[in-house]
């Protein structure tokens, strides 16, 4: 199969060797160009699947890419290293972990297991968790590996109290987590520099390894992410990266855009390549797009153009607070859908903080205008579906005390937090995991009978079900885990439209039905700690704890809901398709779109109802929302809100102007055009 490609696609597509920095705006077909290049190494230039390493930050748009190059190639390359930054150096470390002190079968942590070890580790140190919140202290050290500073280093800039119990937790960190063979989501991406800075020879094998490094995305590399593909392609320098400098949206995580726009310089001889032709948006969209992007500081630069005419100019709205934009919105929709032909169901209002909802909902409900609040909620988050995991992860890894810590009481054994709190200071003390501490309870003479009968029964039930993991097949443990915990047995569903627990375990039972014989369960316990990655990873630099969307798309990807960390609003499904759950809403009701901070990006930078129109195709207006107005101006493009104008329509205030297709905006002043539109 061959692919239609332009004259910037397809030099890039077919570039020689050497350095290459693709610079793609948003619509120019970054995707297409980065899968094209993989196939053209694959069967033109005679490069081994296996020696190719190339890397993006979701799992969703690996396994795109990954589809689209077997496409390309009319069969699934063998042996292709394409994957997140965290799936390849786990697969990396799995290699390597005897080298730092880990097994083979090391868990890895997501960020509920890491919060709760670092509670532990305050309580073990007598600091009160409610003063020092394990969240905050997470992410404290969080971002400090990302920045690849070291516990000593972070200790040097302690300046509050915060910081120094932080500091403090920090250095006992990595001890706790190499007791029980573990490893955070962060530390995946620091062990591999830690292990070619330690072992030189593993760096020698491994940039011998790749011919070819690519990256997507580049705009969002953190510091460790940037040294470890610069030190595999440091030698043979087939080094190509795609990305855009105006969609650098993640520094708050750790993101470096000065990675990109130093790139020429760290690698003399780099060939730039501009993708600046858009397939996604009118004319109308991208002059706008131009002028709020030109205002930006420290960009390589581009010009996006299309073939696409014709759509509709944009009404600018500086309101005098959220309630006045929402009173506005409400009227607008009113009259849209008393003038058109146009009803509720076929409105949609994105906005960007759960803040947002409280305004908008109370317009409507004063107006009478029935609406939805939509949003999604990840498999691997329920309850259920967690323990169940947890229960396969201490199988696999009987060190993981975040598994043991999940599983004593599932079900329920009368274990207490103060037997918990024992049981682990005997741990500590005896240097041993809490698995094999259990074992031994009735070495602690604090605890009561009944209780140190049930640790012991713990470790018992374990031992059974390691056993019979040897032996049976994978839909055979998963049973003999699901009769444990309960998850077999039917549970009246809570609502109308939700999963009930039973029906959470059966999807993970039909999972894992298949694929026995010799190895499974070896090739099982590499599998289970991506899976708590999973959630994990969509949790990761998209907004608050709850409230999450079912989505992978980085930077582009529809996130949208009513939740948050106050509580969600309404029932959360999937907004990437309004078509599927939220689609099925009643006729003349619209639908209210939470965006992510990825997805009120695309939405402001390329002016959203083209890009929102891929995720909900039943949407024939939207309205990106984002975080809030102010007024005259103030802020920052990205605080007002935009609606595109119906023909005749005319502005409710002065404050409402539609800007003329071409001219240039003031900063802060237009977010985009169009952004209600028939589509």
């Amino acid at each position: 199969m061959t692919l239609a490609l332009n004259d910037a696609q397809r030099a890039a597509v077919e570039h020689p060797g050497g350095p290459l920095l693709v610079l793609a705006g948003a619509g120019s077909g970054k995707t297409r160009v980065l899968t094209a290049r993989i196939a053209h190494l694959i069967k033109h230039r005679g490069v081994r699947p296996e020696r190719i390493f190339a890397v993006t930050f979701t799992n969703k748009a690996a396994g795109e890419m990954r589809g689209r190059v077997a496409t390309l190639l009319g069969a699934e390359p063998t042996g292709l290293w394409i994957g997140t930054f965290h799936s390849l150096d786990a697969r990396l470390l799995r290699r390597e972990a005897p080298l730092l002190g880990f097994g083979p079968n090391y868990t890895i942590y997501d960020e509920d297991d890491s919060q709760a070890l670092i509670k532990r580790l305050l309580e073990a140190r007598g600091h009160s968790p409610k003063v020092y919140p394990p969240r905050a202290v997470h992410s404290l050290i969080s971002g400090a590996k990302n920045r690849m500073v070291t516990p000593d280093g972070f200790a040097a800039d302690a300046d509050s109290p915060l910081a120094q119990v932080t500091a403090e937790i920090y250095r006992a960190l990595a001890a706790a987590l190499q007791q029980a063979n573990a490893m955070d989501f962060d530390d995946l991406l620091l062990h591999p520099l830690t292990l070619f800075a330690q072992h030189p020879e593993r760096l020698a094998y491994w940039r011998r390894r790749f011919d070819h490094v690519l990256v997507d995305e580049f705009q969002d590399t953190n510091v460790a992410q940037y040294q470890l593909v610069k030190s595999l392609a440091a030698e043979h320098k087939n080094f190509c990266v795609v990305g855009d400098d105006d969609q650098a949206i993640y520094g708050w995580r750790g993101a470096d855009v000065r990675h990109m726009l130093a790139f020429q310089d760290d690698f003399p001889g780099t060939t730039l390549v501009k993708l600046e032709q858009n397939y996604r948006s009118t004319q109308v969209i991208l002059d706008l797009a131009n002028a709020v992007i030109a205002e930006n500081a420290g960009r390589l630069g581009k010009t996006l153009f299309t073939a696409k005419k014709g759509g509709e100019r944009a009404i600018v709205l500086t309101a005098a607070d959220e309630r006045d934009e929402a009173q506005w919105l409400a009227t607008e929709l009113a009259r849209l859908a008393a003038d058109t032909d146009i009803p509720y169901e076929g409105m949609a209002i994105l906005y960007r903080t759960n803040a947002q909802s409280r305004p908008l909902e109370e317009a409507f409900r004063f107006r009478g205008i029935p609406y939805r609040i939509v949003g999604a909620v990840s498999f691997y988050e329920r309850r259920e579906v967690k323990d169940l995991l947890a229960y396969l992860r201490i199988i696999a890894n009987p060190a993981d005390d975040e598994a043991f810590l999940r599983v004593v009481n599932v079900p329920r054994r009368g274990i207490g937090d103060a037997s918990l709190q024992l049981l682990g200071q005997h741990g500590t003390r005896w240097a041993q995991p809490l698995l094999e501490t259990a074992r031994n309870a009735e070495r602690i003479p604090e605890l009561r009978p009944n209780v140190r009968d049930a640790f012991r029964g713990v470790a018992v039930l374990v031992d059974r079900l390691r056993q019979a993991a040897g032996a049976a097949d994978p839909a055979m443990v998963l049973e003999q885990v699901l009769a444990v915990t309960g998850g077999d047995r039917p549970r009246a569903h809570r609502g109308r439209g939700r999963m009930g627990r039973g029906a959470g375990c059966d999807r993970g039972r039909r999972r894992g039905g298949g694929g026995g014989g010799r190895g499974w369960w070896r090739n099982c316990a590499r599998a289970l700690p991506h899976a708590g990655g999973v959630a994990h990873a969509h949790r990761r630099g998209r907004g608050g704890p709850r409230g999450h969307a079912d989505d992978d798309a980085h930077g582009e990807g529809a996130r949208v809901g009513g939740g948050g960390a106050g509580g969600a609003r309404g029932r959360i499904i999937s907004a990437r398709a309004v078509g599927g759950a939220a689609g099925r809403v009643g006729r003349g009701t619209p639908v209210v779109l939470r965006g992510s901070h990825a997805r009120a990006r695309t939405v402001v930078s390329l002016l959203g109802a083209d890009a929102l129109s891929r995720w909900a195709p039943r949407a024939r207006r939207a309205v990106p929302f984002p975080r809030s107005a102010a007024p005259g101006c103030r802020g920052g493009a990205q605080h007002h809100a935009v609606l595109g104008s119906s023909p005749g329509a005319r502005p409710r205030r002065p404050a409402h102007a539609a800007l003329p297709r071409g001219r240039r905006a003031g900063r802060g002043c237009v977010a985009g055009p169009a952004a209600v539109r028939e589509g």
